[in-house]
Protein backbone atom coordinates (compact mmCIF):
# COMPACT_ATOMS: atom_id res chain seq x y z
CA UNK A 1 0.00 0.00 0.00
CA UNK A 2 1.54 3.50 -0.82
CA UNK A 3 -0.68 5.26 2.07
CA UNK A 4 -2.29 3.48 5.42
CA UNK A 5 -3.86 5.44 8.28
CA UNK A 6 -4.73 2.92 11.32
CA UNK A 7 -6.43 3.94 14.35
CA UNK A 8 -5.65 7.73 13.94
CA UNK A 9 -6.80 10.01 16.37
CA UNK A 10 -6.55 14.28 15.81
CA UNK A 11 -7.40 16.73 18.30
CA UNK A 12 -8.06 20.29 18.24
CA UNK A 13 -7.43 21.54 21.27
CA UNK A 14 -9.72 19.31 23.22
CA UNK A 15 -11.65 18.55 20.33
CA UNK A 16 -11.43 14.83 19.54
CA UNK A 17 -11.77 15.75 15.28
CA UNK A 18 -10.35 12.20 14.37
CA UNK A 19 -11.98 9.04 16.50
CA UNK A 20 -9.45 6.45 14.83
CA UNK A 21 -9.81 6.47 11.52
CA UNK A 22 -8.41 3.80 9.44
CA UNK A 23 -7.82 3.89 5.60
CA UNK A 24 -5.79 2.67 3.07
CA UNK A 25 -4.40 4.03 -0.75
CA UNK A 26 -2.76 1.87 -3.04
CA UNK A 27 -0.32 2.80 -5.68
CA UNK A 28 -2.37 4.40 -8.64
CA UNK A 29 -5.87 4.69 -6.88
CA UNK A 30 -8.32 7.46 -6.82
CA UNK A 31 -10.31 7.52 -3.70
CA UNK A 32 -12.40 9.97 -2.08
CA UNK A 33 -13.55 11.21 1.22
CA UNK A 34 -17.19 11.88 1.93
CA UNK A 35 -18.83 12.84 4.40
CA UNK A 36 -21.22 15.68 6.10
CA UNK A 37 -19.66 19.15 7.02
CA UNK A 38 -17.53 18.71 10.24
CA UNK A 39 -17.13 15.18 9.75
CA UNK A 40 -13.35 15.26 9.42
CA UNK A 41 -12.97 15.21 5.93
CA UNK A 42 -10.17 17.87 5.70
CA UNK A 43 -8.65 17.15 9.06
CA UNK A 44 -7.90 13.72 7.86
CA UNK A 45 -5.92 14.97 4.91
CA UNK A 46 -3.86 17.53 7.11
CA UNK A 47 -2.97 14.88 9.50
CA UNK A 48 -1.77 13.00 6.82
CA UNK A 49 0.49 15.94 5.65
CA UNK A 50 1.30 16.73 8.99
CA UNK A 51 -0.52 20.69 9.73
CA UNK A 52 -2.04 18.51 12.73
CA UNK A 53 -0.56 15.43 13.74
CA UNK A 54 -2.17 12.64 15.37
CA UNK A 55 -2.17 12.25 19.03
CA UNK A 56 -2.65 8.36 18.42
CA UNK A 57 -2.11 5.84 15.13
CA UNK A 58 -0.31 5.54 12.95
CA UNK A 59 0.05 6.67 9.30
CA UNK A 60 2.64 4.98 6.43
CA UNK A 61 3.47 6.18 3.51
CA UNK A 62 5.31 4.04 1.68
CA UNK A 63 6.12 1.91 4.41
CA UNK A 64 7.38 4.88 6.51
CA UNK A 65 5.52 6.02 9.57
CA UNK A 66 5.12 9.47 9.08
CA UNK A 67 2.65 11.39 11.82
CA UNK A 68 6.01 12.25 14.12
CA UNK A 69 7.49 14.63 10.77
CA UNK A 70 7.09 17.95 10.44
CA UNK A 71 5.01 18.60 7.59
CA UNK A 72 7.83 20.03 5.05
CA UNK A 73 9.87 16.92 5.21
CA UNK A 74 6.23 14.89 4.79
CA UNK A 75 5.58 17.17 1.41
CA UNK A 76 9.44 16.28 0.39
CA UNK A 77 9.12 12.71 0.63
CA UNK A 78 6.16 12.38 -2.40
CA UNK A 79 2.85 14.03 -0.86
CA UNK A 80 1.11 17.26 -2.44
CA UNK A 81 -1.43 18.56 -0.42
CA UNK A 82 -4.12 21.15 -2.35
CA UNK A 83 -5.72 23.04 0.44
CA UNK A 84 -9.66 24.39 0.33
CA UNK A 85 -8.42 28.29 0.29
CA UNK A 86 -6.00 27.43 -2.30
CA UNK A 87 -3.31 30.23 -0.69
CA UNK A 88 -2.39 31.34 -4.05
CA UNK A 89 1.23 33.96 -3.15
CA UNK A 90 -0.61 37.45 -3.76
CA UNK A 91 1.77 40.08 -5.36
CA UNK A 92 3.52 36.67 -7.44
CA UNK A 93 2.39 36.09 -10.95
CA UNK A 94 1.64 32.38 -12.61
CA UNK A 95 4.93 31.82 -13.60
CA UNK A 96 6.53 32.97 -10.02
CA UNK A 97 3.79 30.52 -7.99
CA UNK A 98 5.14 28.01 -9.99
CA UNK A 99 8.38 29.03 -9.57
CA UNK A 100 8.87 29.06 -5.92
CA UNK A 101 7.30 25.69 -5.72
CA UNK A 102 9.61 23.72 -8.21
CA UNK A 103 11.34 20.75 -6.49
CA UNK A 104 15.05 20.91 -7.87
CA UNK A 105 17.55 18.88 -7.45
CA UNK A 106 21.03 18.77 -8.98
CA UNK A 107 21.85 16.18 -12.11
CA UNK A 108 18.09 15.38 -12.31
CA UNK A 109 15.57 16.47 -15.24
CA UNK A 110 12.13 17.31 -13.33
CA UNK A 111 8.67 15.36 -14.04
CA UNK A 112 6.75 18.42 -14.15
CA UNK A 113 8.27 21.93 -15.39
CA UNK A 114 6.68 24.92 -16.08
CA UNK A 115 6.62 24.61 -19.47
CA UNK A 116 5.08 21.47 -19.03
CA UNK A 117 2.66 23.06 -17.01
CA UNK A 118 1.58 25.42 -19.71
CA UNK A 119 1.88 22.77 -22.48
CA UNK A 120 -0.93 20.62 -20.25
CA UNK A 121 -2.53 23.40 -19.34
CA UNK A 122 -3.13 26.54 -21.54
CA UNK A 123 -5.42 28.60 -19.65
CA UNK A 124 -2.23 28.80 -17.20
CA UNK A 125 -0.10 29.95 -20.03
CA UNK A 126 -2.21 32.35 -20.83
CA UNK A 127 -2.05 33.84 -17.54
CA UNK A 128 1.88 33.06 -17.10
CA UNK A 129 2.83 37.14 -16.27
CA UNK A 130 -0.94 37.97 -13.71
CA UNK A 131 -0.84 38.51 -10.79
CA UNK A 132 -2.05 34.88 -8.85
CA UNK A 133 -4.23 36.98 -6.72
CA UNK A 134 -6.35 38.37 -9.35
CA UNK A 135 -7.26 35.24 -10.56
CA UNK A 136 -11.07 33.57 -10.96
CA UNK A 137 -11.60 31.10 -8.31
CA UNK A 138 -11.20 28.57 -11.25
CA UNK A 139 -8.15 29.70 -12.51
CA UNK A 140 -6.52 29.84 -8.82
CA UNK A 141 -8.25 26.58 -8.35
CA UNK A 142 -5.92 24.93 -11.44
CA UNK A 143 -3.05 27.18 -10.44
CA UNK A 144 -3.21 25.27 -6.76
CA UNK A 145 -3.03 22.12 -8.42
CA UNK A 146 -0.20 22.95 -11.12
CA UNK A 147 1.78 24.59 -8.09
CA UNK A 148 1.58 21.20 -6.03
CA UNK A 149 2.52 19.25 -9.35
CA UNK A 150 5.87 21.28 -8.76
CA UNK A 151 6.92 19.33 -5.71
CA UNK A 152 6.79 16.53 -8.28
CA UNK A 153 4.00 14.79 -5.68
CA UNK A 154 3.43 10.93 -6.16
CA UNK A 155 0.67 11.46 -4.00
CA UNK A 156 -1.62 14.27 -4.67
CA UNK A 157 -4.47 15.70 -2.03
CA UNK A 158 -7.21 17.71 -2.94
CA UNK A 159 -9.31 19.48 -0.24
CA UNK A 160 -12.33 20.08 -1.72
CA UNK A 161 -11.40 21.20 -5.08
CA UNK A 162 -14.55 22.25 -6.51
CA UNK A 163 -15.74 24.47 -3.16
CA UNK A 164 -17.21 27.78 -4.97
CA UNK A 165 -16.55 27.18 -8.99
CA UNK A 166 -19.17 27.30 -11.51
CA UNK A 167 -20.22 24.17 -13.10
CA UNK A 168 -18.22 24.70 -16.12
CA UNK A 169 -15.33 25.08 -13.83
CA UNK A 170 -16.01 21.99 -11.70
CA UNK A 171 -16.51 20.28 -15.23
CA UNK A 172 -12.51 21.07 -15.97
CA UNK A 173 -11.18 20.31 -12.66
CA UNK A 174 -13.05 16.44 -12.52
CA UNK A 175 -11.26 16.81 -16.49
CA UNK A 176 -7.75 17.11 -14.18
CA UNK A 177 -8.06 14.65 -11.97
CA UNK A 178 -8.90 11.97 -14.25
CA UNK A 179 -6.14 13.41 -16.62
CA UNK A 180 -4.02 13.10 -13.18
CA UNK A 181 -5.11 9.90 -12.22
CA UNK A 182 -3.06 8.12 -15.09
CA UNK A 183 0.06 9.33 -13.19
CA UNK A 184 -0.52 10.09 -9.91
CA UNK A 185 -2.19 8.46 -7.07
CA UNK A 186 -5.12 10.81 -5.51
CA UNK A 187 -7.32 11.46 -2.04
CA UNK A 188 -9.58 13.96 -2.41
CA UNK A 189 -12.74 15.21 -0.48
CA UNK A 190 -15.60 17.31 -2.18
CA UNK A 191 -19.52 18.14 -1.19
CA UNK A 192 -20.72 16.61 -4.23
CA UNK A 193 -21.34 13.01 -4.11
CA UNK A 194 -22.19 12.61 -7.69
CA UNK A 195 -18.90 14.55 -8.76
CA UNK A 196 -16.67 12.24 -6.18
CA UNK A 197 -17.91 9.13 -7.17
CA UNK A 198 -17.49 10.06 -10.98
CA UNK A 199 -14.26 11.00 -10.55
CA UNK A 200 -12.84 7.81 -7.82
CA UNK A 201 -12.67 3.95 -7.95
CA UNK A 202 -13.60 3.87 -4.07
CA UNK A 203 -15.08 6.01 -1.60
CA UNK A 204 -14.91 6.40 2.66
CA UNK A 205 -17.96 8.28 4.54
CA UNK A 206 -16.61 9.84 7.16
CA UNK A 207 -19.24 10.65 10.41
CA UNK A 208 -17.88 12.43 13.39
CA UNK A 209 -14.57 11.61 12.83
CA UNK A 210 -15.20 8.31 12.19
CA UNK A 211 -15.03 5.68 9.19
CA UNK A 212 -17.91 4.76 8.87
CA UNK A 213 -19.26 2.98 5.42
CA UNK A 214 -16.37 1.99 2.38
CA UNK A 215 -16.98 0.95 -0.89
CA UNK A 216 -16.29 0.94 -4.81
CA UNK A 217 -17.79 4.14 -6.39
CA UNK A 218 -20.21 2.13 -8.36
CA UNK A 219 -21.48 0.45 -5.60
CA UNK A 220 -22.18 3.28 -3.48
CA UNK A 221 -23.57 5.47 -6.27
CA UNK A 222 -26.20 2.43 -6.49
CA UNK A 223 -26.50 2.67 -3.02
CA UNK A 224 -29.30 5.42 -2.45
CA UNK A 225 -30.02 3.92 1.00
CA UNK A 226 -26.24 4.41 2.31
CA UNK A 227 -26.31 8.15 0.64
CA UNK A 228 -29.28 9.17 2.72
CA UNK A 229 -28.12 7.69 5.59
CA UNK A 230 -24.81 9.24 6.05
CA UNK A 231 -24.74 12.33 3.14
CA UNK A 232 -28.31 13.73 3.09
CA UNK A 233 -27.99 16.92 4.34
CA UNK A 234 -32.11 16.96 5.46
Amino acid sequence: MMLELDDVHTYYGESHALQGVTLQLAEGETVCLLGRNGAGKSTTLKSIIGLTPPRRGRVVFEGDEIQRRPAHRIARMGIGLVPEDRRIFPGLSVRENLDVAQRKRRGETPKWSIERIFDNYPMLAELANQDGATLSGGQQQMLAVARSLMTEPRLLLLDEPNEGLAPVIVKQIGALIDDLAATTTILFTDQSVHFALKHAKRAYILEKGRIVHEAGAAELREDTATQDRFLSVA
